[in-house]
């Protein structure tokens, strides 16, 4: 992990141009996106590569659509811990649930959020009491379920 001013200190404008687009497209052709910034598409690789090695890209890969794979919902839960001190061995847990896509360490009234998604009524419910609050160290669950989502994007490159 760099700290946060080194990072800033090496991005630049192209950078800061090539992020914008690849953001919006992450599919678009490098030879493309040199286009649009006035470079060369070996240009475009080098500041890509160095941009994931300085975490400023992290992640790869495409994102797919719950929905279409039979998860028809996406619940967040609030988990409370008997002690903070078990958060890592909690985690180390979660992990091994496939159905939990995100996991925050957060102030507040809880300790864990996690994102997951289940199929139906009965997956969540097997998921809740069978698996997450049968976890050592967890103590409650509060249940959100999401019925839309109409915002989902990147932070703004600016």
């Amino acid at each position: 992990m760099h700290s946060g001013s080194y990072i800033m200190e090496k991005i630049d404008q192209l950078d800061r141009k090539i992020l914008q687009i690849i953001t919006q497209n992450a599919r678009m052709p490098f030879k493309d996106v040199a286009q649009l910034c006035g470079v060369s598409r070996a240009a475009i690789h080098q500041r890509v590569q160095r941009m994931i090695d300085m975490d400023v890209i992290t992640g790869s890969g495409y994102t797919v659509n719950p929905k279409m794979l039979g998860y028809q919902m996406c619940v967040y839960v609030g988990i409370t811990l008997e002690k903070g001190s078990m958060y890592k061995e909690v985690v180390k847990e979660l992990e091994k649930i496939p159905e939990i896509v995100e996991s925050q360490y957060t102030l507040g009234a809880y300790t864990i959020l996690i994102k997951l998604y289940a199929k139906n009524d009965e997956h969540l419910m097997e998921l809740l009491n069978g698996k997450i609050q049968e976890i050592n160290g967890v103590a409650t669950t509060e249940t959100l379920t999401s019925l839309d989502q109409r915002i989902r994007r990147t932070i703004p490159i600016e």
